[in-house]
């Protein structure tokens, strides 16, 4: 069975089918056992040092004007748990339980326990899109929540356009040739980083011709063989991130949109000799790399590289 990426699987029950009912959610308020992820300034509130877990509150501890089917957004049950989401806004860093602190979850992502990094990931997901959607994209309203906060309505009656939660697909691919990987770089990457070519699925384009589209476009590689490896919900605000690997018919790299400051080709022994700074356990670029340097012989790529985390932003 190939090992899930981080933010996916099938760890919470999403029931969906409780979001429209009054009765039910009155339960859960009274139910000592629901418990609430607050996010704040897109980031999430989490305990320990080293090996951080999630901090669940209690709804008590939140205020009793925000214990409404408005303001707290249902993520879903596990284990006879509600767990609902809300939105902390304030300039200044919000109070905590002793010992919490609010976290960027790319940088403690592959530090958490899996399950928990897909229900952080999913809270700063669907509050990062209440968080754009607040007016309606018709008239211009303001929208109000519905169905426990899955559903943004127009406020004006003459209106009531309804918004539902959105993602951005977006294609990653490692294409190879041989005993060697295209890899590229942006500019604003740590110095030597380098990772699979990505780029925006575009409106009537298939997957597979995003792919070929986004390769030719950034280093002017032709590809075919074109197959689907996995996909990872990228909460970063709101991509999903497919996953390919795809067999390259031309060699020359021609860099044409300069969305990259450099593309090459590595082989096996380039990375094994740490001649390129890998992207990070958490994303799928990894995945896919790894994939296909353990495909290549009896090294494993984890047992002779590690790879750091995203940089922590001043």
């Amino acid at each position: 069975m190939q090992e899930r990426n981080i933010f996916a699987g099938t760890y919470l029950d999403r029931a969906a089918h409780l979001r429209q009912d009054p009765e039910w959610f009155a339960a859960a308020l009274a139910d000592e056992r629901s418990r609430a992820l607050p996010v704040w300034n897109s980031r999430n509130l989490v305990a320990g040092g080293d090996s951080p877990r999630a901090v669940y509150l209690e709804l008590s501890r939140i205020p009793p004007e925000r214990r409404n089917d408005a303001d707290l957004i249902l993520l879903g049950r596990c284990d006879g748990t509600n767990f609902f989401t809300f939105e902390i806004e304030s300039i200044e860093p919000p109070p905590s339980p002793p010992g919490s602190r609010y976290e960027d979850l790319r940088h403690i992502a592959s530090v958490l326990p899996i399950d928990e990094a897909g229900l952080l990931g999913y809270a700063r997901a669907i509050i990062s899109w209440r968080r754009r959607h607040r007016f309606c994209g018709l008239c211009g309203a303001k929208t109000v929540a519905a169905k426990n906060g899955h559903v943004l309505v127009c406020s004006d009656a003459s209106c009531r356009n309804e918004q539902f939660p959105r993602i951005d697909p977006a294609i990653i691919v490692l294409v190879s040739e041989g005993e060697r990987a295209l890899l590229g770089r942006q500019a604003s990457w740590p110095i030597g980083r380098y990772s699979t070519i990505a780029g925006f699925v575009e409106p009537g384009e298939s997957l597979e011709d995003a792919v070929a589209r986004e390769v030719l476009e950034e280093t002017g590689i032709d590809v075919d063989r074109i197959e689907y490896h996995s996909s990872q919900p990228w909460p970063f605000p709101a991509s999903l991130m497919l996953g390919f690997t795809a067999h390259a018919l031309t060699t020359e790299v021609r860099l044409h949109d300069q969305e990259l400051e450099d593309a090459r080709w590595f082989t096996r022994a380039d990375i094994a000799s740490n001649g390129a700074l890998l992207p990070p356990r958490q994303s799928i670029s990894f995945r896919l790399i790894e994939h296909w340097f353990d495909a290549g012989g009896e090294m494993r790529l984890r047992d002779i590289q590690g790879s750091a985390p995203w940089p922590h932003s001043r």
